[in-house]
């Protein structure tokens, strides 16, 4: 066996799941990818072959197992090798790109990831580091002459102008500095990774994700520990943030939400949580809730949008991973007994959206009014971003944040708590559990899938029957999304 720099990385994360995903892939596999994490894969990939636009005319390895061609080109000091393949008795990995440093007549190597200079960046530059430094580990092993390792990745503060700047829109960071300081703990970590994902037994007991919020379980979770029911203390609201609170649980072999003991030290949030599961019952403050509807004016404009968050920047205004408005849906109504009227907008050309999609905006909402939305940092957001872009629109685009209001604080605030909603405020977990809608029926059941679903449509990823049907379905997601507002909007109302 062979350990790949992206098992190792995996084993960094949960030495569990990367031995299924060695000797068992049919466990690791048997939840498919997710439409986010083949986005996160695409978008990758897309990067790394713009990257390479930073060293123009190289030579790509295409065959991934090809070690003999790699060397070759290394012997012969070939200016820029793309995707060059390296193996040890223990271990393999591909890097990025490769570029001879005639000066020091050794190779600068440079790792290319789809990510931004700002998000998260501490625990990423972690990451980052340990990926290449078992790239120089097995590099030197090979006795490759190595001068400098580079990080490269998106400018968070880049804008496009009419053309992409390749050398202002992606930043090379020299990580030789980080990669020395853990060089030798990482080689040592290679070693004892190999040691357990080499072993032929499946590693016993629970994995290291048991003391970990739900949201950061790793794919084998429920192979590896399958005492933890479907609804757990890890479902518990932040708990994940609360390490030690989770860690004793666990330790005293609480897994159940239901076995939670009732003088348990957690926040009013998560002891409501906690007490409506092992109750059954809800918890409603009625007055507060009246008090919030009272804030809400006629005609009510229930809003949402659909974006693509493209980390190439491709239009003139936007930057990394700017979030690209392309759909709209409206439900209007003017009182209380009314049902909503609907209207919609999709932009599915390739070209910049931002205009249609205000003037639609202009065109379809009301000038007066609450504009209630679900999440509003996100549409404010958007909105806010337009503005920067399109300041002809200011007036009308502040007005509108001026009067928006946000129908996700209700259950933020905890003013219902449902054990339906299993500690989540999303609407797809708060609409099923308050109404008999659902997305269950739908072709597009969440953002991801309807980002990813735009992106195809406007890349020519479908042919034109396709892509008609595709749009349709776009349109019923979002039209959804608005009316499941309309019909928690009328629940709450109709409280008793």
């Amino acid at each position: 066996m062979h350990l790949s720099k992206t098992n190792y990385l995996i084993y960094q994360d949960c030495g569990k799941n990367a031995w299924l995903k060695i000797h068992k892939p049919e466990v690791y596999k048997s939840q498919p990818l997710s439409e986010f994490e083949m986005m996160i894969i695409e978008t990758g990939n897309d990067v790394d072959e713009l990257a390479r636009g930073l060293f123009p005319n190289g030579i790509l390895v295409e065959d991934r197992d090809d070690t003999i061609v790699t060397q070759t080109l290394i012997s012969n000091k070939t200016p820029v090798i793309y995707q060059p393949v390296f193996e040890t008795e223990k271990f393999k990995m591909i890097s990025d790109i490769f570029v001879w440093n005639g000066d020091v007549n050794a190779y600068d190597v440079y790792e290319v990831k789809a990510s931004n200079s700002g998000e998260n960046k501490k625990v990423k530059d972690e990451i980052y580091a340990n990926d290449l430094a078992f790239q120089y580990v097995v590099l030197k092993e090979n006795d490759i002459p190595i001068n400098k390792l580079y990080l490269v990745r998106l400018n968070k503060d880049y804008i496009r102008g009419v053309e992409i700047d390749l050398n202002e829109l992606l930043t090379k960071e020299d990580f030789t500095e980080k990669v020395n300081n853990i060089i030798e703990t990482v080689s040592s970590d290679m070693d004892n990774a190999f040691g357990v994902l080499s072993q032929i037994e499946e590693p016993h007991g629970e994995c290291k994700c048991m003391t970990r919020g739900r949201s950061s379980h790793c794919t084998t979770f429920k192979h590896s520990n399958p005492n933890v029911p479907e609804y757990s203390v890890h479902d518990i609201a932040r708990i994940g943030l609360s390490k030690k609170k989770l860690e004793n649980l666990i330790d005293s072999r609480i897994f159940s939400i239901l076995d939670v003991p009732d003088d348990y030290e957690l926040s009013d949030i998560q002891k409501n949580q906690v007490q409506v599961a092992q109750m059954d019952k809800k918890l409603i403050d009625r007055n507060l809730i009246q008090e919030f509807l009272a804030t809400v004016i006629y005609p009510i404009s229930f809003l949402d949008y659909e974006t693509f968050p493209s980390a190439i920047p491709r239009f003139s205004g936007y930057g990394p991973f700017n979030q690209i408005p392309f759909q709209f849906s409206l439900h209007i109504t003017n009182e209380k007994n009314t049902e909503p009227s609907h209207s919609e907008f999709i932009f599915s050309e390739k070209t910049k959206p931002d205009i249609d999609f205000i003037e639609a905006l202009q065109k379809q909402l009301p000038i007066t009014g609450s504009i209630v939305v679900w999440n509003k940092s996100f549409e404010m957001g958007i909105n806010t971003k337009l503005t920067e872009r399109n300041p002809e629109y200011k007036d009308f685009l502040e007005n509108l944040n001026s009067r928006v209001v946000d129908l996700e604080d209700v259950f933020k605030q905890q003013l219902y708590v449902h054990k339906g909603f299993k500690g989540k405020t999303s609407i797809k977990f708060v609409l099923p559990t308050l109404t008999d809608l659902s997305y269950k029926e739908l072709h597009i059941q969440n953002g991801a899938v309807a980002s990813d679903t735009w992106n195809k449509i406007v890349t020519d990823g479908y042919r034109e029957q396709g892509k008609q049907n595709q749009i349709q379905n776009l349109l019923k997601y979002c039209e959804l999304d608005t009316y499941a507002m309309y019909a928690i909007w009328k629940h709450l109302i109709d409280l008793k």
